[in-house]
């Protein structure tokens, strides 16, 4: 096998989605409970909504998609979510109402799963220094 350079042309990871039944209560849970800022929200085609949220200074959006036919709401979305402190959003999302896990489970770091408002599910991850 030769080697070959390859420049690569991929810089970042840019969005992800997440399937919604209400685009509205959605942005109402990401911004409130979780405490991201809304990023973009865009009409485009016939009644279609681009709409997408972030934590404080992170790169990387979540665009709160309608949920449709073969893109339903409600699933296992495998994103991890980064804090400094499990415990304290765990009592914070509790606090709230959200459902979440009834514990912070310490294996193999501190972390938690949790569903927004449409059954969603997403983890939080403790990372000192937030990375």
């Amino acid at each position: 096998m030769s080697a070959t350079h390859i420049t690569p042309g991929i810089t970042q990871l840019s969005t992800i989605g997440i399937p919604v039944d209400d685009q509205d209560r959605s942005l109402a849970f990401y911004l409130n409970a979780l405490g991201f800022e809304k990023r973009l929200d865009v009409a485009y085609g016939l009644g279609e909504r681009w709409l997408e949220v972030a934590p404080i200074g992170a790169a990387t959006t979540i665009a709160l998609m309608r949920a449709r036919d073969g893109l339903p709401a409600g699933i296992d979305t495998q994103v991890r979510l980064v804090t400094n402190d499990a415990h304290a959003e765990h009592a914070h999302l509790q606090s709230l109402g959200v459902e979440a896990d009834p514990e912070v489970s310490p294996y193999p770091v501190p972390m938690f799963s949790f569903r927004d408002p449409d059954g969603n599910r997403l983890v939080i991850v403790e990372r000192p220094g937030g990375r």
